[in-house]
């Protein structure tokens, strides 16, 4: 094998391969790239056994083809390092990758290719395009909620359901809920659902921010795969059963707010200064025209804040919030206006963006 790249497309596929890759793994051989040479260019692969990723390189000469594995972290490591403009002459010599720049010069182990593991979706599959900016609003404005370690495993994820013409991705830890909602055309199958893990759902985040017009999504009952231009991304899914959303979702409300987003956020932030560092609590009274944030803390510190509302409910409801929750979901909406829906004070909240029914947002309440 032998070719030469410029350094910035090296960089830039040997990232996008790399991102995947575990710095401790089971076998040695998860700790390297898969390159695969022929007349039209390269692909770099790497996988942890549970996501992979694809992505074709463009190269400045082909000297001869083939396939082989090399240190992924590495091979990033040595493209940053190089100068920029610069040209990467690689020829493999044995076991042994020789990299060569300018008067810099790297030898690389590598190891036999037919080894690497590689992800495979068996069964039958179910195929849809989906545009990319749609996707990546579902996915960006409910990430945030999926949980990190919890022992409810089908948690740690993102459910993605599609079907009846819309596309939705639902994100719980158990204590907040967000979900959104976009129309999908041409999916005429039955309505199926999958749970994303949550390294995949982060690692598609970010594909698909740098993805053209539209992306491809494969499923079956173990496994997804998003195509696009330039990349592959394959996933295992989580075997399991998604709590039911639906359920979750308050209808209704006898306390409702309306406030503008940016000012009420700027007055928890302040609020929260002073919360406790362990619980974050904060908690809100709302008469009518005024909510009322109150955090205080175990040193018997306080802060108050007040912020001019639209209030319709009983005059002195308190409700109390995580919040840091509140903030997540403040940061999250994108309208001016934001609407907060209460029952009582032991009910979860279900916040929306005014004039924006795509996304709609739960939080649980908290005894201060």
């Amino acid at each position: 094998m032998e070719f030469s790249v410029s350094r910035e497309q090296l960089l830039e596929k040997a990232q996008i391969a790399a991102s995947v890759v575990e710095r401790k793994q089971t076998m040695a051989i998860l700790a390297n790239v898969l390159v695969e040479v022929d007349a039209t260019g390269a692909v770099l692969t790497g996988t942890d056994l549970d996501t992979e990723i694809s992505t074709k390189m463009e190269l400045v000469e082909v000297g001869s083809g083939g396939t082989v594995t090399v240190p992924g972290k590495k091979l990033v490591e040595i493209a940053k390092a190089l100068p920029d403009g610069s040209v990467v002459q690689f020829k493999q010599d044995g076991a042994q990758m020789l990299l060569s720049c300018g008067r810099s010069r790297f030898k690389l182990a590598t190891l036999p290719s037919q080894d690497y593991p590689r992800l495979e979706i068996r069964g039958d599959l179910t195929s849809v395009t989906l545009a990319k900016q749609p996707l990546q609003d579902a996915i960006s404005k409910t990430q945030f909620a999926m949980a990190q370690q919890d022992v409810r495993y089908y948690l740690n994820g993102m459910l993605f359901s599609i079907g009846g013409g819309d596309f939705r991705t639902v994100a719980t830890d158990g204590h907040r809920l967000s979900m959104y909602q976009t129309p999908l055309e041409g999916m005429s199958a039955e309505p199926v659902s999958l749970i994303v893990p949550r390294k995949a759902v982060l690692e598609l985040a970010r594909l698909v921010n740098n993805a053209e017009e539209s992306v491809d999504l494969a499923f079956s009952s173990s496994h997804f795969r998003v195509s696009a231009p330039g990349f592959v991304f394959t996933s295992v899914l989580i075997d399991g059963r998604f709590p039911d959303y639906e359920r979750v979702v308050p209808q209704g409300g006898d306390h409702v707010v309306r406030s503008d987003r940016k000012r009420l956020r700027e007055v928890l932030q302040r609020a929260s200064i002073l919360s406790s560092e362990q619980y974050r609590g904060v908690r809100l009274r709302l008469t009518q025209g005024q909510l009322e944030a109150v955090a205080n803390n175990a040193d018997q510190e306080e802060a108050q804040e007040s912020l001019e509302v639209e209030f319709v409910g009983q005059d002195g409801f308190e409700i109390g919030f995580n919040v840091s929750y509140l903030l997540d979901v403040l940061a999250t909406i994108e309208t001016d206006l934001v609407e907060l829906r209460f029952g009582d004070s032991n009910r979860s909240a279900l916040i929306l963006g005014v004039g924006d029914d795509a996304g709609r947002y739960v939080v649980m309440p908290m005894r201060l």
